[in-house]
């Protein structure tokens, strides 16, 4: 994702089905992992475009089997190509 694309920094907690924090910047969403001792994924969301789009749009994902274009499968889409983090117990693993 490039930097000047706008988008939102989003937590999600392990084994977490919602995300339990959205953020304007980085480190504001570190800190606050840090605080809670949080283990968990920060990633970095586009904004006014779902990750799919983005990602074909970007040539990082093609389309190329038919259920790849069913709402289950966008549904559930991320990319490997999000700028996102790992954390365990409020440090970056």
């Amino acid at each position: 994702m490039t930097k000047d694309t706008e988008a939102v920094w989003v937590f999600n907690g392990a084994q977490s089905n919602f995300p339990s924090g959205v953020f304007t910047r980085r480190e504001l969403a570190a800190d606050w992992i840090k605080k809670h001792a949080l283990t968990g994924t920060l990633t970095r969301y586009p904004l006014d475009i779902g990750v799919y789009e983005w990602a074909i749009s970007r040539a990082l994902f093609t389309p190329n089997k038919e259920e790849h274009s069913t709402p289950a499968f966008i549904a559930r889409f991320s990319s490997a190509s999000q700028e996102h983090y790992h954390f365990e117990d409020g440090s970056l693993g």
